[in-house]
Order: C-alpha cells, then sequence, then structure tokens
C-alpha cells in the first residue's frame, strides 16, 4: 500500500514521502498535491491523540493508521498479520469462555472427559464462527461493495478488520472487575463500528453499503454461536 493523505485519501505518488527530515527533531510535513492540505498531521501528535480520535471513529485517524502507520515501507506486514490474527482469536476465545461461564459447568469437581469436551466444544465454536465471519466479509465485499478481491487485497481488508478490533482489549477488564454481561454486547456494537469505519476507508464505498456487510458478518457470528450453544 502507498501512503496516503488523511484528509482526502488521497494516494501520494510512490517516490513521495510524508515529511523531509532535516534534523534530529527538524522535520518538514508535506502536503497533499490533491486537497493542498498537510498529508498526515498525526506524524507531530502524541500516541494519545490519535487513540482518541480511533475511539471516535475518525476517517483520517483510521488513514493513518491503516495507510501510513502500518505500511508494507515502515513494518513487517506478514509477521504483524498474523500476530493480529492471534489476538483477535485470543480475544474472541475470552469472550465464549465469559459467555459460558458458570459455577456448574466450571466447578472443581469437573471430569476431566466433561472439562476436555467443553474445551473442544468451545474450540470447535471459536473456529466455525470466524471462518464464517471472514468468508461473509469477503464475499459481501466481492459482490455487495464491487471491491476488487486478489490475495494482497484480502490480506489488507482482514489486517483491517483485524486491527480494528481493538476495542475487544477490553475484554481483559473482566478479569479484574465485575461487569454484567451487557457489557459484551457493548463492546461488540463497538467493534462493528469501527470495523465500519476501517472498511470505509480501505474500500472507499459509502458508508451504508459497509454498515450492511459488516453487520451481515457479524450476524452470522453470534448466530453459529448461539446454535453451537444449543448442541
Amino acid at each position: 500500500m502507498e501512503f496516503r493523505c488523511v484528509e482526502c485519501g488521497f494516494q501520494l505518488a510512490s517516490d513521495k514521502a510524508l515529511f523531509i527530515q532535516y534534523s534530529p527533531g527538524n522535520i518538514r510535513l508535506m502536503k497533499c498535491e490533491n486537497c493542498k492540505a498537510v498529508a498526515d498531521e498525526y506524524i507531530e501528535c502524541e500516541i494519545m491523540i490519535l487513540l482518541i480520535d480511533l475511539v471516535l471513529h475518525k476517517p483520517k485517524a483510521y488513514r493513518h493508521l491503516l495507510y501510513n502507520l502500518l505500511n508494507r515501507q515502515v513494518v513487517n506486514l506478514e509477521g504483524l498479520f498474523w500476530k493480529s490474527i492471534s489476538a483477535f482469536l485470543l480475544l474472541d476465545a475470552f469472550t465464549i469462555l465469559v459467555l459460558n461461564w458458570s459455577e456448574e459447568n466450571w466447578s472443581l469437581s469437573v471430569s476431566f472427559s466433561s472439562l476436555v469436551l467443553g474445551c473442544t466444544k468451545m474450540l470447535m465454536n471459536l473456529l466455525l464462527r470466524n471462518f464464517m465471519f471472514l468468508c461473509i466479509l469477503l464475499l459481501a465485499n466481492r459482490y455487495f461493495l464491487d471491491a476488487h478481491v486478489g490475495v494482497s487485497r484480502c490480506t489488507d481488508i482482514l489486517f483491517a478488520i483485524f486491527v480494528s478490533s481493538y476495542l475487544k482489549i477490553f475484554l481483559i477488564t473482566m478479569l479484574v472487575w465485575e461487569f454484567p454481561y451487557s457489557v459484551l454486547f457493548i463492546i461488540d456494537m463497538f467493534v462493528l463500528s469501527s470495523n465500519v469505519v476501517a472498511l470505509k476507508v480501505m474500500t472507499e464505498s459509502s458508508i451504508g453499503k459497509c454498515i450492511g456487510t459488516c453487520f451481515s458478518a457479524h450476524a452470522v457470528k453470534w448466530l453459529l454461536h448461539f446454535i453451537c450453544q444449543d448442541h
């Protein structure tokens, strides 16, 4: 992926940099050829400003993160891609664990065979619902958003979805403090809305189509979870 202007999303020329460094601590930010604004103002901002804008779902913050910060010219995207998948699955596994948690099922007196059966069921639930989630997401991108889905493009879109699911990290707070299960629903709504913004930034499609795509994928994911629970 090439660098992009965070204001208008214009793709910068391959030989253009986001800034020119004259000496340590002395840089000049480059301007976008399309909108004439500074191409990426976040270069000079503190990380906390970026985090706040990400939580506020500002598209320019997502452009900075997905195009300029996590860029193949800057970081090793292949290694980061697999790490993001691992973090995504681990946090989703924790969600399933919280939903299935009960004194009856996880008491100290539970037999080893029941424990193995329960863990196997959770693993199958995790793999099945996430496999279908990704399939629906990619199919919707191909046929609903009319986006070209090559191997490289698939990787970029999936990476954007994994990274934009960062709000799942708040699930860890449930290990420290007790929250009602409704908090899981609230976090999932934040993750859904974050996925919508990331998908819009990556595909430049209308917000309505992005909402439909992400909502369909998340709905199938939750439906499969409840179906697995009933069996």
